[in-house]
């Protein structure tokens, strides 16, 4: 008897009517973002932007952009359209298919902000910052600053744009992070550089004050940065706010020969992997400075397990103000052990995470900015920052089970976002459908039980 086998060849295709979407994940995170309340945050301070009934609400507008930057299929606002004529899509964001934004609806509602509009964004990030604070109670809050280059060479009519010291021409926004979050931003062109204006004193000194009044009036705070902030009214506006800090700075012909006249057991060393510095720690005053500062000058002895020759050992300087005579016995053991210069050196050293939530935030978004006009551009990047502060929060509190925290946006979207799922009403119940395969794999029962006991933002 001869074995019959099953036909699984394809024969034809046909349309259906069935409500269905390839980005069934997406239904997780609004579930998510509406349990924390961030919609009526965004109204209470965006809700005026509508002018009219026949608009589409700021809350139905702010979701389908959060949406968009996460789904990642496409960067550009035409891509709308598209979206507008998907019900599977639609549906999955918790949104009615006639209040699905056309790209022209989206373009009217991010030109109507106004540049100081767009500044509430930052009180946004600054409230989220908050939030995720009283949630991880750290001892000590480590918070990084540096500037993010958004390379638009191809696009230098946008007003702007500007050259950047990576020798294109772009924005340079200025950006704290703390951990994997965009914590505050302040959106400029491409000519601003690291220590522009008072820019850097003015963030800091808010941030500042405002973690000390809704998070720990005691709170201990840690700033790092690069020799481009490394500027004297800078150390004593930190000082002034009782603040630690480690920054680089520039190596002088000074500070060489102090180097040089230090006995060669005057130095330590520092290892971590395959990893190894050389440290010297010594105070010096540069010359346009009124006091002594603490300098650890550092330098690599061996790069991925090799042995580095003396001439080929890049020099770094780092200035901080953690010292053993300004770090208190009441202060964090977190704090006290910095005083030790290798763990300063580990410290600075580590602000490459920093640099990690850069290329991240440029994976969950982009760079390329559509609009001539400044507002508008401004308006969109800081709608970045929030959408992928949320997505952070979202990993953190929900997809933890699943994803590592780690995981860029690419990657989240491809195992979790990009899921085939059925939406189904009946008897007045909408019902979304996954297959049973990835239903045990992500775990979403949990998942979806975990959105609805997400801890909100407190308004």
């Amino acid at each position: 008897m001869k074995n019959v086998s099953r036909k699984t060849g394809i024969d034809k295709i046909e349309e259906t009517d069935d409500n269905i979407t390839g980005r069934g994940g997406l239904a997780f995170f609004v579930r998510y973002l509406t349990n924390i309340g961030i919609f009526s945050l965004l109204i209470g301070h965006f809700g005026d932007l509508r002018k009219s009934r026949k608009g589409l609400p700021v809350e139905d507008l702010f979701r389908q952009i959060f949406c968009w930057f996460l789904d990642g299929t496409s960067r550009h606002i035409s891509w709308f359209d598209e979206l507008a004529k998907d019900a599977g899509y639609a549906g999955t964001i918790e949104q009615s298919p006639d209040k699905m934004a056309s790209s022209h609806a989206i373009k009217r509602f991010l030109r109507s902000f106004g540049i100081f509009k767009t500044w509430i964004f930052r009180k946004i990030l600054k409230k989220m910052f908050i939030w995720r604070l009283r949630i991880a109670n750290p001892a000590v809050i480590y918070i990084d600053i540096d500037t993010m280059v958004m390379n638009n060479d191809d696009a230098a009519g946008r007003e702007g744009v500007g050259p950047t010291y990576k020798n294109t021409a772009g924005f340079q926004p200025l950006q704290l992070t703390w951990g994997r979050f965009v914590i505050d931003a302040v959106f400029r062109g491409g000519k601003c550089h690291s220590n522009h204006g008072k820019t850097v004193i003015k963030i800091i000194t808010e941030l500042v004050n405002l973690v000390r009044k809704e998070y720990r009036e005691d709170a201990v705070i840690v700033l790092t940065g690069d020799s481009g902030f490394s500027d004297q009214k800078n150390f004593e506006a930190f000082e002034k706010l009782g603040i630690c800090y480690a920054f680089g700075g520039r190596i002088t012909k000074d500070i060489g020969k102090v180097v040089t006249s230090l006995a060669e057991n005057a130095f330590g060393e520092f290892e971590k992997g395959k990893q190894r510095w050389r440290f010297a720690d010594f105070g010096f005053i540069y010359g346009t400075w009124n006091m002594f500062r603490r300098l650890i000058f550092c330098q690599p002895v061996y790069k991925d397990g090799q042995m580095l020759l003396p001439f080929d050992r890049a020099e770094t300087v780092i200035i901080t103000n953690i010292r053993s005579d300004t770090v208190g016995d009441d202060m964090p053991e977190e704090l006290t052990r910095l005083t030790d210069p290798a763990n300063i050196v580990a410290l600075y050293h580590s602000r490459g995470a920093a640099e990690l939530v850069f290329r991240s935030l440029k994976d969950f978004g982009f760079e390329q900015m559509p609009f001539r006009k400044f507002p508008p551009n401004a308006a969109l990047y800081y709608m970045m920052p929030v959408a992928f502060f949320l997505f952070e929060a979202f990993k953190e509190d929900i997809l933890a089970p699943v994803i590592p925290l780690e995981s860029y946006a690419g990657t989240v979207r491809r195992k979790f976002i990009d899921i085939a799922a059925k939406i189904v009403s009946h008897a007045g119940r909408i019902t979304l459908k996954l297959t049973s395969a990835v239903f045990r794999r992500l775990k979403l029962r949990k998942i979806w039980e975990a959105c609805h006991r997400a801890v909100p933002l407190i308004c």
